[in-house]
């Protein structure tokens, strides 16, 4: 045994991971393994002199990073990497001095085998995935991202200056105190925002003069975040907004500033940065190109084992932002919207659970002043540019055709507002169905006012509507997970999916209708499915714990989900929702069908609630 077993043997004993191993395992781990040290600074060289499954950081930190020299993940003492099937991962950085061993491909199978444990938490060398070694649902990259506040990210005291200070002045502040932005304060409130992109483009590259005040080249009123929201939040705002810089405030009072690089740096996502990417581009087949990194952004989620709900959101966002973008460009070439309207996302993208195989379900809501004769011809130019551009990105055009794109779903508020009564006052089968699409409706581009006004009319008329609610329950009971009469899973039989289950149609959608329902019955106006069912158990229309059990269930079979399609990206197959049963260790399987199980048995309840006049 190596001279420094005992170090490795206690590591082992104390990991994470290996100490779910049987005693005999563990000592064959700590005899088959040598330590490489890097020291800070130094790139970790796989090459195939150091060819193994899986590397393990005993010791140190350790920062991945892509291809365009992005961070990926820092990896802290006890983590994983593999050194397959990684496209988001191109290098290797020791941040701290090193210590890492490699474990061949056989030996970590045995280990697999050793404890069912062990199988669940440590990937197949097939996989080669990036693992935390913590529970599932608390894991996200890096940092507990949906957790950690905003004040965790801010490194100093904020650095501010009156709005009368002299451009120059302000540089010379921004170079000694190494920022790249600084803040413009006026009597204590914040005032505006002046970063180093405003130096170059505002200053330099127009030649103003640098003795001109600093406040006219300032960002006014910039968007803030409040210093206890969850980290998680300051990377949507700037992925959504295409911004790198965001003032931190606690109440009134500025507290600091936080950029893109703060977030990146400590979480493993460079969603902000494809987001810049998207912005950048002027042409459609620019974002086409750009689009092709969400399935690689997929990937990095899933190898840093981030939770479904942070993943749905982030894909989402770039979503958005291609939305957003091809809406900028069809006006740069149409000319500017001769009114008010709204571009409103519908399912997934609605509710921020997409993942990287969506299609697109959209529509718009026009001022009530729409005149079909003036505007008509506008209107349906920008959606059908819009749409195309969404296809052509990889968002495929539904099948159904509800996209703006479609004169029926793009129409001025007031025949919304007679669409949505209709539905919920004769909820016949094609009512209800329009009903599960346009009810998940989130606002993307435009006045979201007009969206706003018109969910508050729809969750009056659906509020205690128990006839409408009683045709709702029974639509979403359609949707049933696949248990046999053993409540064993039962695979599709036949066909090009035999031996598989679907995790959307039979998983993930059944509940996604349940806290529709909920939501619709208690008026809500959440609209994401995990939001929704906090809603509904603070409402009292589900108890705490079977609101909390459906979190559960969602989050495991949409994680599990998001994992297969991260699998079959990595072996250049086109993601789907079909898993197969094989695939999957028996202990996967046992929560699998605790999952589904957990889903019939609220299904059961929520249908006998609505029977018999029971309301």
């Amino acid at each position: 045994m190596p001279d420094h077993a005992p170090t490795l043997t206690n590591a082992i004993r104390t990991h994470r991971i290996w100490g779910q191993l049987s005693a005999p395992a563990r000592q064959r781990l700590a005899e088959s393994l040598s330590l490489r040290s890097v020291a800070a600074g130094e790139p970790l060289e796989i090459g195939d002199e150091h060819a193994a499954a899986l590397h393990w950081l005993v010791s140190g930190t350790l920062a991945l990073q892509d291809e365009q020299g992005q961070p990926v993940v820092t990896l802290q003492a006890g983590d994983f990497m593999g050194t397959a099937g990684q496209p988001a991962v191109a290098s290797a950085r020791a941040q701290t001095d090193c210590q890492v061993a490699g474990i061949d491909a056989a030996l970590v199978e045995a280990l697999r085998e050793d404890s069912a444990a062990v199988a669940f938490l440590l990937p197949s060398p097939s996989a080669a995935v990036l693992v935390k070694p913590r529970d599932r649902h608390s894991a996200e990259p890096a940092l507990n991202l949906m957790t950690a506040p905003v004040r965790s990210l801010v490194k100093r005291s904020p650095i501010t200056l009156p709005p009368h200070t002299p451009i120059s002045e302000a540089a010379r502040v921004m170079s000694e105190q190494r920022v790249s932005s600084v803040l413009i304060v006026e009597q204590e409130h914040l005032f505006g925002l002046v970063t180093d992109r405003d130096l170059r483009n505002r200053v330099l590259a127009v030649g103003l003069d640098p003795s001109r005040p600093v406040a006219d080249i300032t960002t006014l009123a910039p968007l803030t975040i409040d210093v206890q929201n969850p980290a998680f939040d300051a990377l949507l705002l700037m992925a959504r907004h295409n911004i790198h810089h965001v003032p931190v405030l606690d109440g009134q009072r500025i507290v600091g500033m936080i950029t893109a690089t703060d977030v990146t740096e400590q979480h493993s996502t460079s969603a902000v940065y494809l987001a810049g990417e998207v912005y950048k581009q002027t042409t459609v087949e620019g974002l086409q190109a750009a689009s092709t990194r969400i399935k690689r952004l997929q990937q990095s989620l899933a190898n840093a084992q981030a939770s479904a709900y942070s993943s749905g959101h982030i894909i989402t966002a770039i979503t958005d932002a291609l939305t957003s973008r091809l809406l900028q460009l069809a006006e740069s070439q149409l000319g500017p919207a001769p009114i008010d309207y709204v571009w409103v996302a519908a399912g997934s993208q609605a509710r921020n659970e997409q993942t990287a195989k969506s299609d697109q379900d959209n529509c718009m809501v026009l001022d009530d002043s729409y005149d079909e004769a003036l505007h008509g011809a506008y209107f349906k130019a920008l959606a059908q540019f819009v749409c195309d551009g969404l296809d052509a990105c990889g968002y495929i055009y539904c099948p159904g055709e509800m996209m703006a794109m479609t004169d029926t779903w793009r129409q001025p508020r007031r025949r919304w507002a007679e669409y949505f009564a209709r539905w919920t006052s004769a909820p016949d089968p094609k009512s209800l169905m329009l009903t599960c699409v346009f009810f998940d409706l989130r606002a993307v581009h435009g006045n979201g006012a007009l969206l706003d006004d018109l969910r508050r009319d729809v969750l009056q008329r659906t509020k205690g509507n128990s006839i409408f609610l009683a045709y709702m329950v029974g639509n979403a009971l359609q949707h049933q997970p696949p248990l046999g009469m053993f409540k064993g899973i039962s695979a599709i039989r036949s066909g090009e999916h035999k031996g598989t289950v679907d995790l959307k149609h039979t998983g993930v959608v059944p509940i996604v209708d349940m806290a529709r329902v909920h939501a619709l019955a208690g008026g809500h106006e959440a609209v994401n499915t995990h939001d929704r069912l906090v809603s509904a158990a603070a409402g009292g229309s589900i108890s705490e714990q079977s609101a909390r059990d459906l979190r559960e269930a969602l989050e495991f079979l949409a994680f599990t989900r998001i994992q297969h399609q991260a699998r079959q990206i990595s072996a250049g197959q086109a993601p789907d929702n079909f898993l197969p049963l094989d695939d999957i260790s028996n202990f996967e399987r046992t929560q699998l069908k605790d999952a589904f199980t957990v889903v019939q048995s609220l299904q059961n309840v929520l249908g006998n609630r609505y029977q018999a006049g029971r309301f």
